[in-house]
């Protein structure tokens, strides 16, 4: 149970390792936005940006501890939000490498960023709340 635990880390090296994966998740979804214009670039596009999620979203296990996190992401407050999130990684990958669907890969990449939003601003104490309010009071 010592190696699921974040603990078993030293803080800077907890530190160390967030900022890496972090970083390089945000690095590989900009070299996947960046592909994605060049000729049949849909599916490196799809490739690094799902990459780029997971490593963002594996980040935080450095903080917590991958035990912590699942149960975190897992919680009722996050469930849909993960699931969603979860379910869009796979289908942006099953669309772009096997299906050979451009624009299922891209409206799954969409759905992957706005679930991954969701699923971040439930960490912020009225975050989502505000997010609906903005959106009712922009559409009414």
């Amino acid at each position: 149970m010592e190696v699921l635990d974040a603990s078993s880390l030293s803080f800077s090296t907890r530190l160390k390792w967030f900022g890496i994966c972090f970083v390089s998740g945000v690095f590989f979804s900009i070299l996947g936005t960046g592909l994605l214009w060049l000729p049949g670039g849909i599916k490196l596009f799809a490739v690094f940006y799902t990459l780029g999620n997971i490593a963002a979203l594996s980040s935080t296990c450095f903080l917590m501890g991958p035990v912590k996190q699942l149960k975190k992401m897992f919680e009722t407050t996050r469930l849909l939000a993960t699931i969603i999130m979860l379910l869009c990684l796979v289908f942006t990958l099953c669309a772009a490498l096997w299906w050979h669907k451009k624009g299922l890969a891209l409206l799954f990449c969409i759905l992957q960023f706005l679930s991954m939003t969701w699923y971040s601003l439930s960490y912020i104490p009225y975050a989502r709340d505000a997010v609906i309010k903005c959106c009712s009071s922009l559409i009414s």
